[in-house]
């Protein structure tokens, strides 16, 4: 079955209404996936496990990609193919709750002009998902908000029980809620959300300055081990336990 037979099959399953509600479109969503035999699996494991990231900051090179690099070289070490996607400075739309995406023949979210279908795609292939994204008053940036939301929306089934991590770079406070707003987006969505040494939290400012947070850099290291050993664990026989960096770093910002 191929990508567009797919998804025509999950469209057609959760339902014709244009308004179609999120429980609804969730419900149908884990029933498909259930129902799948093991060949229609939609991200099938070859030899290589791929994890996609994406950097919700519109800063291409700030401190979001420093924390989402220092994830990507741990996990290339573990043999783990990576890719990090930069959703930019272009508007995110937002989703508008229309039910499009349940009948246009399984072709993703019916506004195709950013980057939500080319999102949904890419994690058809991919084993696991991590987002990163900077702190804006507290929240995550409303770009990778609406992205992740829409994605979620119609294509649902792309991210079924594949591993999930997200990533707050602030330069004070707000962190933890952010980390809690895009954790309920993927237990929702009956994805393992990976965990590190203390919470997915980078700190820094000026371009540059999260690699100085050294106790960041290394939680983020600690995170990529960890959901390389959940890959591991969940596409092989026997996975060894991770081993982590015997000297633990702390550090304060008030000297």
């Amino acid at each position: 079955m191929d990508r567009r037979d797919f998804l025509k099959k999950t469209a057609l399953a959760a339902g014709t209404a244009m308004a179609v509600p999120a429980s609804h479109v969730l419900a149908h969503t884990v029933e498909l996936t259930d129902e799948m035999s093991e060949t229609e699996q939609v991200a099938p494991v070859g030899d290589k496990l791929k994890v996609l990231m994406i950097n919700g900051s519109p800063r291409p090179d700030g401190n979001t990609f420093c924390a989402l690099k220092e994830i990507e070289t741990e996990l290339q070490k573990h043999g783990v193919n990576t890719e990090i996607i930069q959703i930019g400075r272009k508007p995110v739309r937002m989703c508008i709750n229309c039910g499009g995406c349940h009948q246009n023949g399984g072709e993703g979210c019916v506004f195709d002009d950013d980057l939500c279908n080319e999102i949904a795609h890419k994690m058809m292939e991919a084993h696991a998902l991590v987002v990163g994204t900077p702190v804006y008053y507290g929240q995550p940036n409303g770009g990778i908000l609406s992205l992740m939301q829409r994605v979620f929306f119609s294509s649902g089934h792309c991210v079924q029980n594949k591993p999930a991590a997200a990533v707050a770079v602030c330069r004070r406070g707000g962190a933890t809620a952010t980390l809690q707003t895009m954790n309920m987006m993927f237990e929702m969505m009956n994805m393992p959300v990976v965990s590190s040494q203390y919470w997915n939290i980078v700190y820094g400012l000026g371009k540059g300055e999260a690699k100085l947070d050294t106790e960041g850099m290394q939680t983020m290291r600690t995170l990529a081990s960890n959901l390389a050993w959940m890959l591991e664990k969940f596409h092989s026989g026997e996975p060894k336990a991770p081993t982590h960096e015997r000297e633990k770093k702390f550090m304060n910002f008030i000297r």
